[in-house]
């Protein structure tokens, strides 16, 4: 800073905090009392100011940061450890915390602004969301391992439902997809029995107690289980899976770096 520069500065803080600061002669310039009772002050505002202009510096350069994320259980399971282990190795420091939690939840979580990423089907009503497609997920049968069914690689929905149906309870998105789906082919969804988390589901077919129809998503989850996945024809019903976030409000660079590394390591 040239020495004008410098007295204008000095000036200007003197004229705020009302008084002066410096004495001035021809030989030397000398801290009135004001003046120096403000310095140690004025040094740790500095000192402090750097600080924050450091870690500031970290966040935008990930080199520390912190993301928070809802998914439904199926994308978190299968499709985030991959992601999230290239993440990792990219911004170490950079906090994660994963909400597995149902599809409406995901949807609510973003909405309210409790987390900034969300993962899920498309919702139906977006109001203030913004949601990005990442690929689209179709639905599979999965049947008991002892059931006639079984035999072959795939069913159709006539063939399914002539078995005791198994469904997630409303108002899942996934029951009111399948409702609408089966509705607009004439057909319809009879439900012997009903649960809240499709692990359950799986748990319940594989105890031979009815046959399902879920996300392809889950297919390691089901045969894990013990239930055998068919692939599900006539119809074939599919739902766009993506990213979630609020349409009015800008992503940390935490947050968007996830974005990026979630749509370089899948098909659009």
């Amino acid at each position: 800073m040239s020495q004008p520069a410098l007295s204008l500065a000095i000036k200007s803080l003197e004229d705020l905090l009302g008084g002066r600061l410096l004495t001035r002669t021809t030989r030397q310039v000398r801290l009135t009392p004001e003046g120096a009772a403000l310095l140690p002050q004025a040094s740790r505002l500095l000192a402090d100011w750097e600080n924050v202009r450091e870690r500031s510096r970290q966040f935008f350069a990930l080199q520390r940061g912190h993301v928070t994320i809802a998914a439904m259980p199926s994308f978190a399971g299968n499709v985030l450890p991959g992601i999230l282990r290239e993440y990792r190795t990219r911004f170490p420091n950079v906090e994660i915390a994963v909400h597995d939690v149902i599809h409406e939840d995901v949807v609510g979580m973003v909405e309210s602004g409790r987390v900034e990423l969300g993962f899920g089907f498309e919702p139906e009503v977006q109001t203030n969301l913004r949601f990005e497609a990442l690929f689209v997920d179709p639905f599979m049968a999965i049947v008991p391992p002892d059931s006639p069914l079984a035999q072959g690689s795939s069913v159709t929905w006539s063939q399914l439902l002539s078995s005791n149906f198994i469904a997630l309870q409303r108002p899942s998105t996934v029951r009111s997809l399948l409702e609408a789906s089966l509705a607009a082919k004439k057909m319809s969804l009879r439900v012997a029995l009903e649960c809240h988390q499709l692990a359950t589901v799986g748990q319940f077919v594989a105890a031979g107690l009815g046959v399902s129809a879920v996300p392809q998503l889950c297919k390691r989850h089901m045969i894990a289980l013990g239930a055998k996945c068919l692939r599900l024809e006539r119809p074939s019903i599919r739902k766009a899976v993506g990213l979630i976030v609020r349409a009015d409000e800008r992503l940390s660079s935490a947050a968007e770096a996830v974005r990026s590394a979630m749509r370089e390591g899948l098909p659009v």
